[in-house]
C-alpha cells in the first residue's frame, strides 16, 4: 500500500488511488477485528449495491463470512432462496405484464410480486421481459389466431439468461425466479402466459396500458385481424388494429360475437335481471319486456362487435370493421382477441 500512497504525489492523482485501494480492499477477506467501522460500511454498501438485499441481511452475511464480500454474496443467495421458499405461500397480487413479439406471433405473461414497489424494480422488470421472450420459444400446437395458455410447468426447466448486472448468467427459469425472489425479499411467481399466432393473411395488434417502459404494463389487449388481398393497405389495417387493441383494454369485452356468448352467461344474466325487475311490482308482461331490453343492453356491453368504439362512440366496432373492409377492398374480420390484467382473479 506504500506504493499506492506514493501515487497520490504523482500526476495520476488521488481519485485513482481511491479506486485502486477500494478494489484491493474488496478483494481481501478480513476478520471482524481487523475491519474498522469505515471499512465495514464500505463493504456493506458495495454488497448492497451488488445484491439489493436488505442492509440487515447484508451485514449479517458479511459478519458470518469474516467480511469476505464474495463469500457473503454467495451466502446471501443461499439464505435468500430459503427465505423465498418460506414466503411462497404469501399472496402475490401485484406485478407486471410483459409482451414480446416475433413477426406474426406474440406472447404476454404475468409475473406477480407482493408490492408495487418491487414491480418498479429494474431486476423484476428484466425478469418479466425475459420470461415473455422465453414463452415465444414454447412449442405452439394451436391453430392460427387461437390464444394458447402457457403455464409455469412449461418453462421451469428451460434455460434463461438474464442480462442484468446484479443477476446475470444462464440458469433455469425456476431458479432465476427463486433468485430474484431472494433479492427482492418477496414472493414472486410466474402466474400465466399466452401465445397468439396470426395467419399468413392476418395482422396481430397489441396494446399495453400503464406501461413503465416498452414491453411492460398492467393491462394488455391483443387481437388478430384477418384480411385477404389487403397487403397494399397494411398501414390502415395496422392503425385500426392498434385502436381496437386499446378499445379491448378500455371496454373489457368478454365475447367476440353474440353467437359466442355462452348459454351459462346468458342464463345467469337473465336470472339476475328477472330478480331485479320483479321488485318493481309490475305485471309479468312488463317484466318480460324489461328483461329483454336489458338483455340487449347486456349484449352491447360484453360483446366486442356490438360495443360502441371507444375512439368514436358514434359507431360500433362492427361498423368500424365494415368501413375498414370497404377501404381496403376486401373483407376484414376479427379472428380472436383477449384481454389480460395484473392480479385479476387473485383474492387479496
Amino acid at each position: 500500500m506504500a506504493s499506492l500512497r506514493n501515487v497520490t504525489k504523482s500526476h495520476i492523482g488521488f481519485s485513482l488511488y481511491k479506486r485502486i485501494a477500494c478494489n484491493a480492499f474488496l478483494e481481501r477477506g478480513f476478520s471482524s477485528s481487523s475491519v474498522d467501522s469505515a471499512d465495514q460500511m464500505n463493504l456493506i454498501r458495495h454488497l448492497r449495491e451488488r445484491t439489493s438485499a436488505p442492509i440487515k441481511e447484508v451485514k449479517a452475511a458479511l459478519v458470518d463470512c469474516q467480511w469476505n464480500i464474495d463469500e457473503a454474496q454467495k451466502e446471501l443467495r443461499k439464505r435468500g432462496k430459503a427465505v423465498a421458499s418460506k414466503k411462497s405461500s404469501r399472496t402475490a397480487g401485484e406485478g407486471l405484464l410483459a409482451l414480446a413479439r416475433d413477426g406474426n406471433k406474440a406472447s404476454v405473461i404475468e409475473l406477480n410480486c407482493e408490492t408495487d414497489f418491487v414491480a418498479r424494480n429494474d431486476i423484476f422488470q428484466c425478469l418479466a421481459s425475459a420470461l415473455a421472450k422465453q414463452v415465444l420459444l414454447v412449442e405452439n400446437p394451436g391453430k392460427f389466431s387461437e390464444h394458447i395458455t402457457v403455464g409455469p410447468e412449461a418453462l421451469e426447466e428451460m434455460r434463461l439468461n438474464l442480462d442484468h448486472p446484479k443477476i446475470s448468467g444462464e440458469n433455469t427459469v425456476q431458479n432465476a425466479i427463486a433468485e430474484v425472489a431472494a433479492i427482492m425479499g418477496e414472493n414472486i411467481k410466474f402466474r400465466r402466459g399466452f401465445i397468439m399466432n396470426a395467419s399468413p393473411h392476418g395482422v396481430l395488434s397489441t396494446y399495453l396500458h400503464a406501461s413503465p417502459k416498452r414491453g411492460l404494463g398492467r393491462i394488455a389487449g391483443i387481437l388478430s385481424l384477418e384480411v385477404e388481398n389487403g397487403a397494399s393497405h397494411i398501414e390502415a389495417i395496422q392503425h385500426v388494429g392498434s385502436e381496437l387493441a386499446m378499445h379491448i383494454v378500455a371496454a373489457k369485452p368478454l365475447f367476440l360475437t353474440k353467437e359466442l356468448v355462452s348459454a351459462d352467461a346468458l342464463e345467469n344474466e337473465r336470472e339476475i335481471l328477472k330478480s331485479q325487475a320483479a321488485t318493481t311490482g309490475k305485471s309479468q308482461m312488463a317484466i318480460d319486456k324489461m328483461v329483454e331490453g336489458r338483455m340487449r343492453k347486456y349484449m352491447e356491453e360484453v360483446v366486442l362487435m356490438e360495443q360502441n368504439f371507444v375512439v368514436n362512440d358514434s359507431i360500433t366496432v362492427k361498423a368500424l370493421i365494415d368501413s375498414l373492409s370497404k377501404e381496403v377492398g376486401s373483407p376484414v374480420c376479427i379472428r380472436n382477441f383477449f384481454r389480460m390484467e395484473v392480479g385479476e382473479g387473485i383474492q387479496q
